[in-house]
């Protein structure tokens, strides 16, 4: 059965900028109750207080403290070397029975030259390959008999070396993903092994994407 702290729980969830703004307490919890009180009216299908409201967003108690996470900022603190790579091509490919031949020729070409960027990525109906501009030709010689998705040329990354263990601290992504929302940077890839972290963006918004992933450290 639903209640009016389990619907503000579902809408705080869905909307994390919100439950940035509650736990940093930077948010008007009556006009907040008043902007909530029609969407969970709806949810309960019977009218509601907002001063009920707005004793549930008081009552509310974040998951997890991300900002004050001993752990998080350790790893933080600890972030390996950033590294920036531009000229940048990203290919979109239908998945096919010969794909992963076409992949092979590429990587027979590319394998004793190691300043070129690459990144393979296979889906359940496509595949992406983000490589260096340079090679461009390769690529469309070697995938001439796939279905070619997509392209988008003028592309950079920035990769970050994480420390080990990264992997066992809950909100990690999360906080780099909310900082880079915040400055509004449109993620075009995201590739990432066990120890590192790689965004590829459009080359107009690759200077202000370093200068967030840098301040991570601070």
């Amino acid at each position: 059965m639903k209640t009016i702290a389990s619907c503000v729980q579902e809408i705080i969830v869905s909307r994390p900028f919100l439950e940035e703004g509650l736990s940093r307490r930077i948010i008007n919890f009556s006009a907040l109750a008043k902007d909530l009180n029609h969407p969970i009216s709806e949810m309960l299908r019977r009218p509601v207080k907002d001063g009920a409201i707005m004793m549930a967003l008081r009552r509310h108690q974040p998951p997890l403290n991300l900002e004050n996470s001993v752990r998080l900022k350790k790893v933080f603190k600890n972030l390996g070397d950033i590294t920036v790579r531009s000229n940048l091509s990203d290919f979109t490919f239908q998945n096919s029975k010969t794909l992963i031949n076409s992949h092979s020729q590429v990587l027979e070409k590319i394998s004793t030259n190691h300043q070129i960027f690459y990144a393979f990525t296979r889906g359940m109906f496509e595949s992406n390959i983000i490589i260096s501009t340079s090679e461009k030709e390769s690529i469309l010689t070697a995938f001439a008999n796939e279905t070619q998705i997509g392209l988008q040329d003028k592309l950079s990354a920035i990769s970050i070396y994480l420390p080990k263990g990264n992997s066992k601290i809950a909100g990690l992504y999360y906080q780099i993903f909310k900082r880079l929302a915040w400055e509004k940077i449109t993620l075009y890839e995201v590739v990432s092994t066990t120890n590192e972290f790689t965004i590829v963006v459009e080359d107009d918004l690759v200077d202000k994407a370093f200068s967030v992933i840098k301040r991570l450290k601070d």
